[in-house]
């Protein structure tokens, strides 16, 4: 009985092997994984100089990675082992109550001061600016109470706090508002931005400060129910429903029109529908990450904005839009020019630094606003 049980093993895992091995000669190679945005291995060329070199046998193997059969189904269900068991995380993301994915916030990054003297470093250079900050706490201090038990976080208004101490310019909080509407679904569950809702409180908090009505005649349309965010591929729980993107269309339109010096590319109006059928969806606002971003409109009140940003910006600026003639966007992870050269060539009225604080504090490109001049 002992010896058939073995045979009958031993056949069952070479079927097994011999089986997936057919399977990934059949099944044609992907390009592109969705699930990870990324593309993937091809087959690797084969040389004597890159097999002694070790390049071969290094890219055969990512190749044999990407292009495993079945791949992204073997990684949910190991997520889902990983829930069965009781693990509350997975690749950084705390699985959180009521559906929410909230990211790890383990300290404030090692480029958080550094990021606030470089404002004021701005500041000291640009002082004809009226320059404002507005550094945005992430989904997982709004939604403290949905986190996992004893997961630890660190304190994201010990870091307004310091902020507020330590920037020469004017810091908007939008703590308070984001906390106050925090039963309402202000951040994406399956991704690490804000979303069109909780950017709309911000812009209003913004406004406030700033002295300007803000806008508030808008209808909101669901533009897609089946948008999987950052998050949901990293924490890999398959079984999640996806969440909507909403748009805030103006009662009283306004033309605007983008455009990204140095490429060529335009784009009339605000959005670039054509995301919505891929992965990255959120890159519908204002058409995704670019180096420059200069949005003009038909609003003909002189007013010119420099903004630095991350993506947090993205469904935030089309508030902003109906009060500036101008808005140049700048994204310093990409832009490699004299920040100061362009300000000073556009003769601009004010500037605003938006960001998360998770960004903010590991973002190494915002110091090169100390080394310009």
């Amino acid at each position: 009985m002992n010896k058939l049980t073995n045979r009958l093993i031993s056949f069952t895992f070479l079927i097994f092997i011999f089986g997936f091995s057919l399977l990934n000669l059949l099944t044609p190679d992907r390009e592109k994984s969705e699930s990870e945005n990324r593309l993937l291995q091809q087959f690797p060329h084969f040389s004597l100089d890159r097999l002694l070199s070790g390049d071969y046998t290094r890219d055969f193997d990512k190749y044999m990675t990407d292009q495993f059969v079945l791949k992204d189904h073997w990684v949910g269900l190991k997520s889902d082992f990983e829930q069965f068991v009781h693990k509350s995380e997975n690749n950084g993301v705390y699985f959180g109550k009521d559906g929410y994915l909230l990211e790890k916030f383990s300290d404030k990054g090692e480029y958080f001061d550094i990021n606030l003297q470089a404002i004021n470093s701005f500041h000291n250079k640009m002082e004809q600016l009226n320059t404002t900050v507005m550094l945005v706490p992430t989904a997982v201090k709004i939604y403290e109470d949905k986190l996992p038990l004893f997961a630890p976080t660190y304190d994201q208004e010990k870091m307004l706090s310091q902020a507020q101490d330590e920037l020469k310019v004017h810091l908007v909080d939008v703590m308070p508002i984001l906390m106050e509407h925090k039963e309402e679904a202000i951040y994406y569950r399956t991704d690490h931005h804000w979303t069109t809702l909780g950017a709309f409180y911000a812009y209003q908090q913004l406004l406030k400060e700033w002295g300007i009505n803000p806008y508030l005649d808008y209808h909101v349309e669901t533009v897609t129910h089946n948008f999987y965010g950052t998050h949901y591929f990293k924490a890999n729980d398959h079984r999640l429903k996806p969440d909507e993107i909403h748009v805030y269309y103006p009662n009283h339109p306004v033309d605007f029109s983008l455009t990204f010096p140095g490429t060529g590319e335009s784009l009339d109006g605000l959005y670039n529908y054509d995301y919505l059928d891929q992965r990255d969806k959120y890159s519908l606002f204002i058409n995704g990450n670019q180096a420059l971003t200069v949005i003009k409109s038909n609003v003909e009140n002189g007013q010119k904005l420099v903004m630095f940003k991350d993506s947090y910006a993205h469904n935030f600026v089309p508030f902003l839009a109906m009060h500036f003639e101008e808005i140049h966007l700048i994204d310093l992870r990409y832009f490699n020019l004299n920040p100061y050269d362009y300000i000073r060539e556009h003769e601009f009225t004010q500037a605003l630094f938006l960001y998360n604080l998770s960004s903010f504090g590991t973002d190494s490109t915002i110091k090169k606003l100390k080394a310009y001049h």
